[in-house]
């Protein structure tokens, strides 16, 4: 007997290898996917912007990292008294204009060198809902916690979604390898702010859109983790205290699946293995000259070694 629904992602025909390189662009649970991708030690950069939420800003990105094309002083504003990008995360704010230039086209460089080698696009999509900055009549990515006033706010037109996922595809295809393939996903994470009915709306604006524009394109798919979520983890124990965001032991869940359908098998013992020397490496020590703990670190070093010998790509370089 059954006593829950399952949500199954599709096994993939082509499978995630230990020396592919994944992308991922999009929502906070993009970057959480990503982290565990690093911890796994396979090759990624996520969120060259900063984590954004709405297609017409991951299209307009996609754009600005496929054709390298750098920020100048003159796209920034200026709001207490830091340089901000209307395009970027918060993260990228500072006092100092050059040193916002330099963080965001840094980026840019880095994920443009990336793309062109990358085998896998994560794309993460939050909201239909998109803020245009009335001074510029500018949409933005961000609003940086500019008062309200200086904001317009309204849902993406069918129209507008359709073709920020075409373009998104098309300039992937033109800077990734042949064989690239694209996932689109829409992040579980309720935006409560919106409120519940819009919310939702704009959820099923997202889901609709991407199912058009993929459905006949083999090297586009959909992961079904919004779907997961709402209805497989059906419960407020998969929450962070929140209520709206999803906690670790649903994120692994929802890793394990993804991993289950698109990990060969080397990767998936690859990662296994790494997963554990990531969490032995985390043990800490207040007498490094304990012969105990000397003997438990060569141990460790020794494993690492062995796992680096299974790829090209360096690892463990932060441990």
């Amino acid at each position: 007997m059954k006593f829950r629904t399952e949500v199954d992602i599709k096994a993939s025909g082509k499978k995630i290898e230990v020396e592919d390189k994944i992308f991922s662009i999009g929502s906070c649970f993009a970057s959480e996917m990503s982290d565990l991708f690093s911890q796994g030690q396979l090759q990624t950069v996520n969120n060259p912007f900063g984590t954004i939420f709405n297609p017409f800003s991951i299209s307009n990105s996609i754009k600005r990292l496929h054709d390298s094309e750098f920020y100048t002083e003159d796209e920034l504003i200026t709001f207490n008294d830091e340089f901000i990008s209307l395009d970027h995360h918060t993260s990228f704010d500072s006092r100092y204009i050059h040193q916002t230039l330099q963080k965001i086209n840094g980026d840019i460089e880095k994920g443009n060198l990336f793309l062109q080698t990358t085998n896998w696009v994560i794309i993460t999509y939050g909201t239909s809902f998109i803020y245009e900055f009335v001074p510029k009549q500018k949409l933005v990515a961000n609003c940086h916690k500019i008062p309200q006033k200086f904001f317009e706010k309204r849902l993406l037109t069918y129209q507008e979604l359709t073709d920020s996922i075409y373009d998104t595809i098309m300039n992937l295809k033109d800077i990734c390898v042949d064989d690239v393939q694209i996932l689109f996903t829409v992040s579980p994470v309720r935006h409560t702010k919106d409120g519940m009915v819009e919310n939702q709306l704009s959820k099923s604006k997202l889901i609709t859109a991407i199912h058009e524009m993929i459905d006949e394109l083999e090297y586009c798919h959909y992961l079904p983790v919004y779907e997961i979520l709402m209805d497989d983890l059906r419960d407020y124990r998969f929450y962070k205290e929140d209520m709206i965001h999803p906690n670790n032991q649903a994120v692994n869940y929802i890793f394990d699946k993804f991993g289950e359908a698109y990990f060969s098998e080397n990767t998936k013992s690859f990662i296994k293995e790494n997963f554990k020397i990531y969490k032995s490496l985390e043990h800490r020590t207040n007498d490094e000259k304990d012969p105990k703990y000397i003997e438990f670190r060569d141990k460790l070093n020794q494993r690492i070694e062995s796992q680096q010998q299974k790829v090209k790509h360096k690892i463990f370089l932060n441990d």
